[in-house]
């Protein structure tokens, strides 16, 4: 094996930006944050960008603010602001809790075939390093979460503070979730859907029924896909007594599936109405229900590569209800 293939990590992609551009001294970390596998910020950056629509489109439809400029041009540029800074903070979010979970299951990595020739169980990043790295990106992460709590103000909300940095309480609790419940989807959904929260509080600094519609609805989506996911690792996770809710479901993922996703566009149904979005967020939703369907009839819990492929089908989805709130801002 040439040391460039042993820098690699057996279930990551290898023909992506991080083999090409880093120096290799550089690769355990990218991988450790999952540099190499965007689709997990794009999971966890999807609610904050939903959120942040909705309240901007709730915001546009009420009387222009003097000062704000003809057709609320302000409210566009803090839109980008918000848009920039919750996918910066998403990245290094989701890459410092990647991070923080290799380093508290090194030991049942190194037991899985899927996962044990990354960093921590193939000796590459010792844990001391690993929790300095932890902290370098939360601190990259704090950094953009006082940016969303400035926009469009002269103080920080600190309400959107509080709430942001509370998220960091589930987060440490998520490795364990696996080995004490048959649910850690559910505990992962707390944590991944959290920007459905704090993409409505930066604005109005308070919470309403409208977001945690979004949030339970997110949360319902979330444990949809990572159950796809989690299928991957059955085999290995019931020999190690590893728990989750691919295991739970098993032959009866897809009746599961049918009710979590159901749950979930409906529960994003009504955040819509109160929220008195227009058509066009209506019509997004619509195409990603059928995007829904499509992965229910597609999957086969069976072929790993199936359920990869599906799992990260869902930025998909992401998409398809995110362009139709933009378009619903227009």
């Amino acid at each position: 094996m040439s040391d460039r293939t042993s820098n690699r990590v057996a279930d990551a992609p290898s023909d992506i930006w991080v083999y090409r551009l880093l120096p290799q001294k550089f690769w355990p970390y990218a991988q450790l944050a999952r540099w190499d596998r965007p689709i997990g910020w794009w999971l966890l950056l999807w609610p904050c960008w939903w959120s942040l629509a909705l309240s901007f489109g709730v915001q546009l439809g009420q009387p222009v603010v003097e000062g704000d400029g003809p057709g609320g041009v302000l409210l566009y540029l803090q839109l980008i602001q918000g848009l920039f800074f919750f996918w910066l903070g998403a990245v290094m979010m989701r890459g410092a809790g990647c991070t923080y979970n290799d380093y508290v299951d090194a030991n049942i990595d190194a037991r899985v075939a899927r996962t044990a020739s990354r960093p921590i169980p193939s000796g590459r990043v010792t844990k001391r390093k690993t929790l300095v790295f932890v902290a370098i990106q939360a601190f990259v992460g704090l950094i953009c979460l006082i940016g969303v709590c400035l926009i469009g103000r002269a103080t920080l909300n600190h309400f959107a503070l509080f709430l942001g940095i509370s998220s960091l309480v589930i987060v440490a609790a998520y490795p364990f979730a696996k080995r004490v419940t048959d649910w850690p989807q559910f505990v992962l959904g707390l944590a991944f859907s959290w920007g459905a929260l704090m993409g409505w509080v930066v604005l109005f600094a308070n919470l309403t029924l409208v977001p945690l519609l979004l949030y339970i609805g997110s949360i319902l989506w979330v444990i949809g896909y990572d159950t796809i996911y989690a299928h991957q690792d059955k085999e290995d996770d019931a020999l190690i007594g590893v728990r989750s809710t691919a295991r739970l479901f098993g032959e009866n993922t897809k009746p599961a599936l049918v009710l979590l996703y159901c749950g979930a566009v409906g529960l994003f149904t009504a955040a819509f109405l109160l929220a008195g979005a227009g058509w066009l967020a209506y019509l997004g939703l619509i195409l990603g229900c059928v995007h829904m369907i499509w992965q229910v009839i597609s999957l086969n819990i069976d072929d790993a590569d199936n359920c990869l492929a599906l799992f990260k089908s869902n930025t998909i989805f992401g998409w398809l209800v995110f362009a139709g709130l933009l378009l619903d801002l227009i």
